[in-house]
């Protein structure tokens, strides 16, 4: 059988996060490190290979028996993520396909006083061999900002539709205990999920089958 399922939500910012964007053309006196932008609304955006690399480095950690290269990863990895290996036999396509994820609750962050939705956050690094310090300057997504999650599962194999989904749902548990973008050992990027939900939008799956999917997504989002 074949079928799409989108899996949507939300994340929600427990802490800044940076996300890097370019600074090559900064002018002087300008953010060192910027966050990466929608081109369109010019607010901070959350790449969907930001998200997907996260999340498969996550469960490569946990599942994973031995240290290999990515394209001897766990079958359960394979499955969800794919795999770009030499050789006609080693490719395997991705069954989740992730979206760039926007923000969207600009007017809320408004109305709590926020003139912008991103923060400069200045920091010091300090020279181990001459103890001199250097200013920088961090720019982050604010805490509290939440960005939509838009998730595409193509559902080849219905009796692995249901374990494809638990090892979706233990990354994202993984990555609430973890943190997305750089700067995470600094308190950076700490992420909550809410308001997951399947539906299909091709083919036909059993009323059953979402069932047990929207549960497991309940349970990742602790609700």
């Amino acid at each position: 059988m074949y079928a799409k399922i989108k899996i949507s939500g939300d994340i929600l910012l427990k802490t800044g996060m940076h996300i890097g964007g370019s600074g090559a053309f900064a002018a002087i006196g300008a953010v060192d490190s910027p966050v990466i932008k929608d081109v369109l609304s010019g607010y901070p955006m959350i790449p969907g290979s930001s998200l997907k690399g996260k999340i498969r480095s996550l469960l490569a950690r946990e599942l994973n028996t031995v240290v290999i290269d990515p394209d001897g990863d766990d079958e359960r990895i394979l499955r969800l993520f794919g795999s770009a290996g030499k050789g006609k036999s080693k490719i395997r396509r991705s069954r989740l396909l992730f979206s760039d994820m926007v923000l969207a609750n600009e007017n809320e962050l408004r109305k709590a006083g926020l003139q912008s939705m991103t923060e400069v956050k200045f920091e010091n690094s300090i020279s181990r061999t001459t103890a001199v310090a250097n200013p920088r300057q961090i720019e982050r997504a604010v805490r509290g900002t939440i960005f939509e999650l838009d998730l595409i599962y193509e559902l080849e194999e219905e009796n692995e539709f249901i374990e494809d989904m638990e090892t979706l749902a233990e990354g994202l548990k993984l990555l609430q205990y973890d943190y997305l973008g750089g700067s995470g050992s600094r308190g950076y990027g700490k992420v909550g999920f809410q308001d997951l939900y399947a539906e299909v939008v091709v083919g036909e799956v059993a009323d059953g089958l979402m069932d047990q999917c929207n549960k497991i997504l309940e349970e990742a989002a602790g609700e």
